[in-house]
């Protein structure tokens, strides 16, 4: 947290010197008192012809020490609000940054509403203490050793009488702020849970009221708001209770001093300072007991500060937990070009402007030996499909490009989301470029995960994965993610006008670009219905439109991005049969001649596929096309006339 402090380096010099200003002027007032009652005051009490111009001196020189120390104080509480902001908006901006780098492991074990609460509720008490605890508190020890050193110079004995009444008060503070500072702890872990119960609530408002679970989810938040709130009151009990005891003991010190001072004084005892020695005079025992107050009253307001810092570091340790989180590994080195062939159809030329014909660009000194060795040491059919994957890929004559052609092979593949309880087991299949390849099978059998795993979302335990012949591991994943297109079941709008929206699919796309490729997904006619077209304002991740409206876009969106290979992951399962018609044909314009993997549930869809894959429980039982699927009267056959019989 100081790392992000100290980018304010001569902005916290300010804050300092005027901290150390202020202090000392207070202290310096106080110490004033003395001579200004011995030297000043009391000689004109009674005087004939009073001398009025030292005391009017006096008062003046205090008044502008005053001046000093309020103009200081008010320039470091002007510095620190640009100092805490900053300070704010760089850690936002890591947190978000870091966020950005996260696996999307992270995303499925942790609660939306927890992590944004990190965002809120953790940046707020630890602005809160950048600004407020930790300056007031510098400010209220250097104050109190201000006022400690005055007090020696005054009087030797009355200081260590405040110092023995001191190690009592700390004792008494130590045991509140040591159980307050426990409670925030929980206070702030009880309010992410809180944030992400509500978070969770809103989203599955229409589950909640279908159910008629409306008791049961009040009762389940009534029981985390009761976490919350004993925490809270425990922590602020402890906390708030802090300030009047010390305030109290602060006074009894006062008057406990004023009682022995008054004695002291009227029986003419002696006196010892850093300053000198003699009797107890009145103006010594008014700067003592004001010194006292001022000596006593900070370490009240470090103790209240300290459970405000208490709070803070936990909000911190939460913030800096998430970004200390491992980022999304990569180790790819193999980048996408798009290039321009040659008339041999191999030689390819890199280029700043799209032509058509991407390529997979390798490393300086990687000209595609070590891949082709390492798919030699594989046995059995993985060695098959491997040198196969090597032999069609088409690669420049000095072996540095590979033409991307959508070719993407699995061998002896074996993942698990928990290495421990394998999803896919020996996985070994291929397509080739410009197939459509459709995953068929149960929930859960697995088609999902395969599409995961092209993208590199998770890595693999065993086996390889090949695109033109390269393994996936060694294509850097941007590269990757932007050679391959993925419509999703779940779709994700995003508040800005329907043109921002498809435009997400590719940020420099123009807006005819857009419409155009609305048009080809034959999501143009119902756009310009809408009330402000293509400007109308999407809000609430689209709630105004239908589901197949919303699913209309996000083609639309991924048509715009123009991918060399796409993913369908049951991206018409939320349009009715009749638009699903309307949709297929914008839908086959935008597979053509691209690699094509499509998940669905609807047999309707995959009918036309090349391949069709159908998968049980982690593993390949069935493949082959349409008609060869129906011949063997298989897993396909079953589950195709099964849907028959239900339509």
């Amino acid at each position: 947290m100081f790392g992000y402090l100290l980018a304010y380096k001569w902005q916290l010099v300010v804050i300092v010197v005027c901290i150390l200003v202020s202090a000392g002027s207070q202290a310096a007032s106080s110490f004033f008192l003395q001579p200004l009652i011995d030297h000043y005051i009391l000689p004109l009490v009674g005087a004939a012809d009073p001398d009025w111009g030292p005391l009017v001196r006096t008062l003046v020189m205090m008044g502008c020490l005053y001046l000093v120390g309020t103009a200081c104080s008010g320039i470091w509480v002007w510095v620190i609000v640009n100092v805490e902001q900053g300070v704010m908006k760089s850690i936002r901006d890591d947190m978000f940054a870091h966020q950005q780098l996260l696996p999307i492991r992270f995303f499925d074990t942790h609660e939306h509403g927890d992590t944004m609460s990190r965002y809120t509720n953790d940046t707020d008490t630890l602005r809160q203490a950048i600004s407020q605890s930790f300056p007031q508190m510098f400010s209220s020890v250097i104050s109190a050793l201000a006022a400690l050193i005055s007090m020696l110079w005054l009087s030797i004995p009355f200081t260590l009488f405040t110092l023995a009444f001191t190690v009592v008060l700390i004792v008494v503070v130590r045991f509140l702020v040591t159980r307050s500072g426990r409670f925030f702890v929980r206070q702030q872990r009880s309010l992410g849970e809180v944030n992400a119960f509500v978070e969770e609530a809103v989203n599955g408002q229409k589950v909640i009221k279908v159910f008629n679970h409306e008791d049961a989810t009040q009762a389940d938040f009534d029981s985390r708001n009761e976490s919350l709130f004993h925490a809270s009151a425990q922590a602020n009990t402890y906390g708030n209770v802090t300030m009047p005891v010390v305030g109290n003991m602060g006074y009894l010190l006062y008057v406990l001093m004023a009682i022995v001072g008054g004695f002291a004084g009227l029986a003419g005892w002696g006196n010892v300072g850093l300053g000198g020695s003699g009797v107890l005079t009145l103006g010594t025992l008014v700067s003592l007991l004001t010194l006292s107050r001022s000596f006593i009253n900070p370490i009240g307001q470090v103790s209240m500060q300290f459970n405000m810092v208490m709070m803070a570091l936990a909000g911190a340790s939460r913030i800096f937990a998430l970004m200390d989180e491992p980022v999304e590994g990569d180790g790819g080195t193999v980048t996408l070009v798009s290039v321009e062939l040659g008339g041999d159809g191999r030689t390819m030329t890199p280029v700043d402007h799209e032509t058509g014909h991407w390529a997979w660009k390798r490393e300086v000194g990687d000209d595609g030996t070590r891949s082709l060795q390492a798919a030699r040491r594989l046995k059995g059919a993985a060695r098959d499909v491997a040198l196969k994957a090597k032999e069609e890929a088409v690669t420049s004559p000095d072996g540095h490009y590979t033409l991307l052609r959508g070719d993407v092979r699995f061998t002896d593949v074996t993942f698990g989301y928990d290495p421990a309880e394998p999803v896919l087991h020996d996985i070994t299949w291929f397509a080739k470029p410009g197939q459509k390849v459709a995953l068929v099978g149960a929930t859960g059998a697995g088609k999902t995960t395969i599409t995961n795993l092209i993208n590199r979302f998770y890595e693999i335990q065993e086996g390889q994965i090949l695109y033109d012949g390269i393994d996936v591991k060694n294509i850097r994943k941007p590269d990757l993610r932007r050679s391959l297109g993925i419509v999703l079941q779940d779709v994700n709008l995003f508040t800005g006008t329907v043109l921002d929206n498809i435009r997400y699919g590719k940020l420099d796309a123009t807006d005819e670009e857009c419409i155009q490729a609305a048009k080809m997904t034959n999501a143009d006619a119902f756009i310009r219905m809408l009330p402000e077209g293509y400007q109308t304002v999407l809000e609430g991740d689209g709630s105004g439109l239908s589901q197949g409206q919303r699913q209309l876009i996000s083609i639309a969106r991924a048509a715009v991005a123009d991918p060399p290979a796409m993913i369908l992951d049951e991206a018409t399962s939320s349009i009715d049969t009749r638009t699903e018609e309307v949709v297929q044909a914008g839908m086959d314009a935008l597979m053509r001649g691209r690699t094509v993997f499509v998940i669905a549930h609807r047999l309707s869809t995959v009918r036309n596929s090349d391949v069709i894959m159908v998968l049980d429980h982690g593993r390949i039982i069935e493949r082959g096309d349409h008609d060869e699927l129906i011949a063997q009267r298989g897993e396909y056959y079953q589950l195709y006339t099964g849907a028959l019989e239900l339509e």
